[in-house]
């Protein structure tokens, strides 16, 4: 009996350590289209380092990018010490901040010029500098799962079978109760082109989308990052809060897109809850 109670204690212990754990409360900035590039007018660069300095203020355990980190997709063979360097100067921010960042392909993020047989093909490039286009990791109790949502099937942006494999393999090893966050760069759902052009397509967002959405229905989903779109959008489906978060380059360094200013969406996790707002941070354009 006195063996039954020092196990049960035990157990009663260890459960409530992880409850502590899973709601200690905490926060983090998504950084989306960045596209930092090559040319000088834009001062990219000098941009992603302001975003980065004013999200380092905000008390943030971490930096999530949402993809179009760097535009490198459209270089040429020619141009592949360009796309390097590119990546360099861009990781060289990175490392200047204080804080950790985690990482989202972008379809801009993708480097075709050497052709297939190269080391640098596609996502090669990006893997290079920022590890795995699709992944997960665990902050303080909550799932968060990075989605590749640029690659290509018939011609159409998609989450392809063997990404889908590693998910479905994944979930099945998540506890359902488990509060999960989702990154994808071209988005689930969006309001684009109905708002902007009057018309309903499927040109941005990724085609398996709701084949994807219905893998969590015994799971915990809470909040889907989105980006591609440089607007800022929310809705909610489901349950499931999901929100296309603007861009930090905005109009592509040009000034706001369509009303959306140059910023990047800070989020703040308290037990099983979260709150979001986005911040404007200050950039102005050179006249």
């Amino acid at each position: 009996m006195m063996l039954k109670k020092i196990l049960g204690t035990v157990c009663i212990g260890l459960l409530t350590l992880f409850s502590v754990h899973a709601q200690e409360a905490f926060s983090f900035a998504f950084l989306t289209d960045i596209h930092t590039n090559t040319n000088p007018k834009s001062r990219s660069l000098e941009g992603f380092k302001q975003a980065i300095q004013l999200a380092e203020t905000k008390g943030v355990d971490f930096i999530l990018t949402g993809g179009d980190n760097a535009d490198v997709d459209a270089m040429k063979s020619n141009q592949r010490e360009t796309a390097v360097r590119l990546f360099s100067e861009y990781k060289a921010v990175v490392d200047q901040s204080s804080l950790p960042f985690k990482y989202t392909i972008g379809n801009h993020d993708r480097y075709w010029g050497d052709g297939e047989k190269s080391g640098t093909y596609g996502e090669k490039l990006f893997e290079s500098f920022f590890g795995e286009t699709y992944y997960s990791f665990e902050h303080r109790g909550w799932l968060f799962i990075v989605l590749n949502s640029a690659q290509i099937c018939d011609g159409q942006y998609c989450v392809d079978d063997t990404q889908q494999l590693w998910l479905s393999d994944l979930l099945a090893r998540t506890p359902a109760d488990q509060p999960i966050i989702v990154s994808t760069h071209v988005p689930f759902l969006s309001l684009y082109y109905p708002v902007l052009e009057g018309k309903y397509t499927d040109a941005d967002t990724f085609v398996n989308q709701k084949e994807i959405f219905d893998m969590f229905g015994a799971h915990n989903l809470k909040l889907v990052l989105q980006g591609h779109q440089h607007l800022y959008e929310e809705i909610k489906v489901k349950g499931v809060q999901f929100i296309t978060a603007g861009a930090v380059s905005a109009n592509w360094w040009g000034g706001a897109f369509h009303g959306t200013e140059e910023g990047f969406l800070k989020v703040d996790i308290a037990g099983d809850d979260f709150d979001w707002e986005y911040v404007d941070y200050g950039w102005e354009v050179a006249r």
